[in-house]
């Protein structure tokens, strides 16, 4: 298999992790690729499974010595981005790499890996669905809610930039279209598969 790379973003709401977690169960060639951070672990989240967990001033060093494919600055000193060990690790393997990312994560991704990577779009067929589907999680005050909301609705305006958009109107439609997107993304791979 050649070095090929699947990129997922979406909105807060959108589904993207279930989508994610049905590819992975799927195919054993694929991997996810864990990224890095410098916000500390939440609940019982572990170093390295999860996340890389670094503080701010550590996170700046791998940054000056360009150990990060990309990175973002989310919130003053809250850094996410992905290692380019992450990267050789997976490769190593002899797998393709799925990115579970925000949507400048994404856009910044495809710009980085070009043809080898496929970049898919997932969004909620509409705001106020996307709102809806929040407020039944149980896990966020309105207030947190509706700050979701805003910056969903801005991210949606980078769907465009992605290879592919898949609206995730009904999730069992949603995952077929997702597998078949990813099937027809390594397929030219599958025939030199042992």
């Amino acid at each position: 298999m050649t070095n090929k790379v699947l990129i997922f973003s979406a909105p807060s709401g959108s589904g993207k992790s279930t989508v994610v977690n049905h590819i992975l169960g799927r195919r054993s060639d694929i991997e996810f690729s864990v990224s890095a951070t410098s916000r500390p672990p939440r609940g019982e989240e572990q170093d390295g499974v999860e996340y890389f967990f670094y503080a701010a001033d550590i996170f700046r060093l791998l940054v000056r010595d360009d150990k990060f494919v990309e990175y973002e600055e989310v919130y003053p000193d809250r850094f996410y981005g992905t290692l380019k060990s992450e990267v050789n690790r997976i490769w190593s393997r002899g797998h393709v790499i799925i990115f579970d990312v925000d949507v400048k994560g994404g856009v910044n991704l495809k710009k980085y890996f070009g043809d080898k990577a496929l970049s898919i779009f997932i969004q909620a067929p509409s705001v106020e669905v996307l709102r809806e589907r929040l407020v039944r999680r149980g896990t966020d005050s309105a207030e947190d809610i509706e700050k979701r909301v805003a910056k969903a609705a801005e991210e949606m305006t980078y769907a465009p930039q992605f290879d592919r958009i898949l609206v995730n109107d009904d999730l069992a439609t949603a995952l077929a279209e997702a597998e078949a997107m990813v099937d027809a993304f390594l397929k030219d791979d599958s025939a030199s598969r042992p």
